[in-house]
């Protein structure tokens, strides 16, 4: 009996710190891949929060702020999980963290509301039920090291261990203001530096739609503010031999502080030959009057508003082409480097 009873100890000893290394490096992997890019999170939780899904359309303007904080709490516990810095805490954190995502990528499967719950943030792309599985995974995970939570003891010295968790949040805070500030340190979706906006509009064999989809531009007349006068300009756009793009998803909801310096920005590329537009997917009133503001030597062009989010992480966010393949992407904070590069 002893010895039977030793060896299910051995292997739930064993079997603990599988399920701690592997939950620990997971929730680090998916708390990074979402800390460089917060916005993409921050649009993942408006989507929880519509009338369609969870009805909590009164939290959408906090969805920044909990973005960020979820990222940070799923950082400090994989790093606590692995360390072994208070296991209690630690796993019971986790625990709460993997049930709630487990209902919430259940419910998303089952009545079809998000298909991608954003778990690894653009990065990793799973399907709605291929992420439910996951989660179920990640409880039976879980479930072992509640049951094993006495072998869960630190491996480094307790000042190292103490110290880690406030050096993953003080490293975390700067990443996310840092890429606030500018742009996200990886990108991985298919607008990235490098990238054929043709190429990516081509449908690929097995998926449900191409890298790129919905990506139309159409140029308004500006003596009617129908939609349905517009003119697609696409092909030509993506055939100029050098362009820039001053994207703004929401002209209400830009920094209106970096006009300024956008319009000498656009003298200069239109000096160098530049075709320099403004993507929106605001009206053209609202267009007419900032450029009669601000004097801006560009017209505007209609595009989606999830596909203008999708190229850029900032509003307005500065992007350069050459015949569709982007060359530069800048925050409008940055755009002294956008003038170096328009000047070359």
């Amino acid at each position: 009996m002893t010895q039977h009873s030793n060896l299910t100890q051995s292997i739930l000893k064993h079997t603990t710190h599988i399920s701690r290394i592997i939950i620990g490096l997971l929730f680090i992997y998916s708390g990074y891949v979402k800390l460089v890019d917060p916005i993409g999170t921050a649009i993942k939780f408006t989507e929880y929060f519509s009338e369609d899904v969870l009805n909590l359309t009164f939290l959408t303007p906090y969805v920044l702020p909990f973005s960020i904080l979820l990222i940070l709490v799923e950082l400090i516990l994989g790093v606590m999980i692995l360390i072994g810095y208070k296991p209690k805490l630690s796993v019971w954190g986790v625990t709460v963290l993997t049930t709630v995502f487990l209902f919430l990528t259940w419910y998303s499967a089952y009545f079809d509301k998000v298909t991608d719950c954003g778990c690894f943030g653009d990065a990793v792309k799973l399907s709605a039920w291929a992420t439910f599985y996951k989660n179920v995974f990640f409880i039976i995970l879980v479930i072992n090291m509640l049951f094993g939570l006495h072998y869960i003891k630190p491996w480094f010295g307790k000042t190292l261990t103490n110290w880690m968790p406030f050096i993953t949040l003080f490293l975390g805070l700067f990443i996310s203001y840092y890429v606030l500030q500018h742009l996200p340190i990886h990108d991985f979706r298919p607008f990235a530096i490098g990238n054929s906006i043709p190429e990516g509009m081509q449908d690929i064999a097995g998926e449900d739609f191409p890298p790129i989809h919905d990506f139309i531009l159409e140029k308004p007349d500006f003596t009617t503010t129908e939609i349905d006068e517009s003119e697609d300009v696409t092909d030509a756009v993506l055939q100029a031999d050098k362009v820039l793009l001053i994207i703004c998803y929401n002209l209400d909801k830009s920094d209106y502080e970096s006009f300024e310096s956008i319009k000498v920005l656009a003298d200069k590329a239109i000096e160098n030959n530049y075709l320099v537009y403004m993507l929106t997917a605001s009206y053209v009133d609202d267009f007419i009057a900032l450029k009669e503001e601000y004097l801006l030597p560009f017209d505007m062009l209609y595009a989606d508003e999830t596909v203008l989010k999708t190229m850029i992480r900032a509003n307005p966010g500065l992007m350069t082409l050459k015949k569709g393949v982007i060359t530069g992407k800048w925050n409008w904070h940055d755009n002294k480097n956008t003038l170096t590069f328009v000047e070359k």
